[in-house]
């Protein structure tokens, strides 16, 4: 039974836990900490470690288990692995593109011209420059497999592995682009990655959508993306929704920046912070709306010192005649609507902010003023759809977008942190003044990015096939010389990331067969089932088993609680022994699981654990691998083995991270 299994297995755990937490003080650290290791050679001696229960039921002794227990960990960060020269990069782009191909062992081109994109001609330019070698191309089991979770937030099966890898067309991995991309996976991939950029829950500490309203937004996201519709056409109707709220999912946006407990403009503020923040990257407002950037973000941010509170008032009035009503009371719809008259009054002396009141050059009402722009609106005007026209139509709008989007791929944004731009430090043609630098790291590769999205209509899939053809995507995460930090901003590796929660979830669900239904109020007392983590509406439901599971890897609450990757022991334990993993375990070899449909299909024991692994960790076993669990199927049932080999591979490392 698996129960006495996990007893032999208890060295191990305490092995995986140790490494678990050993990842997590490096990745506390900082984003590459992790592959930070200087490159040298080391010797895993078997007969040096220690053996306190030799009766391993997986590998035939506890010194094997171990050994090769500490070599993946070593394989999967980079470590211990022989350091191999790599040529610099010519300075002409013909000859950078060839050595990518040909030195670092990587497939051909799969675009004509010496480049595959404009990406890869910033990215190894300014590797160049700064005399950088990068990191071979990603094998073909890493690039599915990464592809996939980033695209969909899925693994690949092992049947998409076995084809992949044994497909010989150079096109393969454009191919698996366009595939992912056209996959309603993806569509779940986006639309719980917009809930969290959108902070799209039922109830946070300032305001309670509601079930209804919730799930109206969130189905006007899977919608949208379902559509492939303009980013700006989808943010445009975020801006402009009105209505019923447990109809309209736009209207739920304004709801959602509803401030309790104070004066009306404190709502203007937050309506305007959450717009600035989620879609221009300009996070500080929420500073600049109490006080003058002078004298409080001197030392933060360059252009936000430029900027008076009065003309952080002139963008909240965009909302200044936006209504937001309950007419039926607590626990009922909101009305969003937009009156024809009013402004932002400077007349408050309580609630969230400083008192607000006029000044030399300020009159009440402020009307709106569009500070990027300098366009000041008439009396006349509907705010909030010249706001939207506006914003929409601001090229920071668009580097915001391809900023975020780079961030999901690469796991850091060309600016860091993604929503705090300083706005006078991005052009390489008017630099700042010292001591400030730029901040992007690859200024022109954001501004042609930018203005790349806005030429191609603001297709979000179009900006992410861009980046998923790249060859600088599809680095190896792995790296043959010395690692300096430095390197991290020139992206001259991939950077593992833990899997967020869903993915984890789904990942167990996918590999072992065995489904995850889980029952989600929507709202007026109607439910549906979910089987899929990466389909739930929000990051607080469902409750129970499951729920608990998601929560230990830190989904948070898109409220105060903002989701994270750090690690930790209790997902070491939550892998080993909660009743979400466990159970699905048991249920693989059962009637409906993965593993059961191969046993009775009549594999062999070698062709067996080839399939385990390829649905685990999307790769072949290694040949010690496959001969170390070959070997356990030679005592006990088949199913019992299959099991034990099953549990081993959740607690691997490289199941874990999305490398």
């Amino acid at each position: 039974m698996l129960s006495k299994a996990r007893l032999r297995y208890r060295v191990g755990e305490l092995l995986t836990a140790v490494v678990l937490i050993l990842l997590a003080a490096w990745i506390a650290s900082g984003p590459s900490d992790l592959f930070a290791q200087q490159e040298q050679e080391e010797e895993i001696v078997p007969s040096q470690t220690p053996v306190p229960e030799p009766q391993c039921t997986f590998f035939t002794n506890f010194q094997q288990h171990s050994a090769i227990g500490v070599a993946e960990a070593q394989r999967v960060a980079g470590w211990g692995t022989t350091a191999r020269a790599v040529s610099q990069i010519s300075a002409q782009t013909v000859e950078v593109s060839n050595r990518l191909g040909a030195v670092l062992g990587s497939r051909p081109p799969d675009r004509q011209g010496p480049w595959i994109s404009r990406i890869d001609f910033h990215i190894f330019s300014a590797l160049e420059q700064q005399n950088i070698p990068p990191a071979p191309l990603s094998t073909d089991a890493e690039f599915l497999r990464r592809l996939t979770l980033d695209l969909t937030g899925r693994i690949p099966t092992a049947e998409q592995v076995q084809q992949f890898l044994a497909d010989p067309d150079p096109q393969k991995r454009s191919r698996a682009v366009e595939r992912l991309l056209n996959s309603p996976e993806w569509v779940d991939r986006g639309t719980m990655w917009l809930g969290d950029l959108l902070k799209n829950n039922s109830v946070s500490v300032q305001i309670n959508r509601g079930p209804q309203g919730r799930t109206a937004l969130y189905e006007f996201i899977k919608t949208s993306l379902a559509q492939n519709k303009p980013y700006n056409q989808f943010v445009t109707e975020l801006l402009t929704g009105e209505g019923d709220s447990f109809v309209s999912g736009p209207a739920n946006f304004l709801v959602g920046g509803t401030m309790s407990m104070g004066p009306a403009q404190d709502t203007y503020d937050r309506q305007w912070v959450q717009t600035a923040t989620m879609f221009l990257g300009l996070k500080h407002f929420d500073c600049l709306l109490c006080h003058d950037g002078e004298g409080h973000l001197d030392s933060v941010n360059l252009w936000a010192t430029q900027v008076k509170r009065s003309e952080a008032w002139g963008l909240a009035a965009f909302f200044s005649r936006t209504r937001i009503r309950r007419p039926g009371g607590q626990g009922t719809t909101y009305n969003v609507s937009e009156a024809t008259t009013g402004g932002y009054n400077l007349n408050t002396n309580s609630g969230n902010r400083p008192s607000r009141a006029p000044s030399s050059g300020v009159s009440s009402p402020v009307l709106p003023r569009y500070l990027f722009s300098g366009r000041q609106l008439r009396a006349n005007d509907n705010f909030r759809v010249e706001l939207a026209r506006e914003l929409t139509h601001d090229l920071q709008f668009a580097r915001a977008t391809v900023n975020y989007i780079w961030k999901h791929f690469f796991g850091i944004g060309l600016v860091e942190p993604a929503d705090g731009f300083d706005l006078a430090r991005l052009d390489p043609r008017n630099p700042p003044p010292d001591p400030w630098k730029l901040q992007p790291s690859h200024p022109e590769l954001l501004d042609e990015l930018a203005r790349t999205f806005v030429n191609q209509g603001f297709d979000l899939k179009e900006l992410m096939r861009m980046i998923c053809n790249s060859q600088a995507y599809q680095l190896s995460s792995r790296y043959p010389g010395v690692w300096e930090e430095s390197y991290t901003r020139y992206f001259a590796r991939h950077l593992i990331r833990r899997l967020d929660a869903e993915e984890l979830a789904d990942a167990v669900v996918q590999s072992s067969g065995v489904a995850n239904n889980m029952t989600v109020a929507m709202g007026g007392g109607s439910t549906i089932t979910v089987p899929w983590a990466m389909q739930l509406p929000e990051t607080t439901v469902p409750g129970g088993a499951v729920g608990t599971f998601l929560n230990t890897f830190l989904r948070g609450d898109r409220d105060e609680t903002p989701r994270s990757g750090d690690l930790s022991t209790s997902q070491a334990l939550a892998l080993m022994n909660d009743s979400f993993v466990i159970n699905r375990v048991r249920g693989s070899t059962g009637n409906g699981g993965r593993i059961g449909a191969w046993i009775n299909a009549g594999l062999d024991n070698t062709q067996l654990v080839q399939a385990i692994y390829l649905s685990t960790l999307s790769r072949y076993p290694t040949a010690e691998e496959l001969a170390a669990a070959v070997q356990t199927f030679q005592s006990g049932t088949r199913a019992a083995r299959a099991q034990d080999l099953l549990w081993t591979l959740y607690n691997k490392v490289d199941f874990i991270f999305n490398y």
